[in-house]
């Protein structure tokens, strides 16, 4: 076997290696429901705020305590505890990325990604008024 023959089958099996590497960090997002049968277990969860209930948040007494309900988008609701401060314009977001597991029926949030409504979408009232002064 020639050295070159060699070398592209180390090549392979390192690219192979990376690959079954990464794999262990693909995820899926869950519903409420499947990650109520995942209790324990590390899960991202899509949801949106529950304007309805309140947002227990009181960063004299701790503020590395949030308390919320999150719905998720078949409409299944869970309450929320997320150890860390509240990001600002919690309350504006579109959805929510929660990162954490079900403990007890509670999700333990460790991480939150906010996806809020975007700043660059088109303003029609502003455009039309810019189009008019020129």
């Amino acid at each position: 076997m020639k050295k070159t023959h060699i070398i592209i089958l180390i090549f392979i099996a390192v690219a192979i290696a990376v690959l079954i590497s990464f794999m262990g960090d693909l995820t899926t997002y869950d519903t409420v429901a499947s990650a109520r049968q995942k209790e324990g277990k590390f899960v991202h969860l899509i949801a949106k705020l529950d304007k309805s209930q309140p947002v227990e948040y009181d960063p004299i007494a701790n503020p590395n305590y949030m308390r919320f309900v999150a719905i998720d988008t078949l409409g299944h609701s869970t309450p929320v505890i997320y150890h860390n401060a509240k990001p600002t314009d919690f309350e504006k977001s579109e959805r929510l990325v929660l990162k954490g597991s079900m403990k007890a029926g509670t999700f333990e949030c460790d991480e939150m990604l906010m996806k809020c409504p975007s700043k660059y979408k088109d303003d029609v009232e502003a455009n039309k008024n810019n189009l008019s002064s020129n």
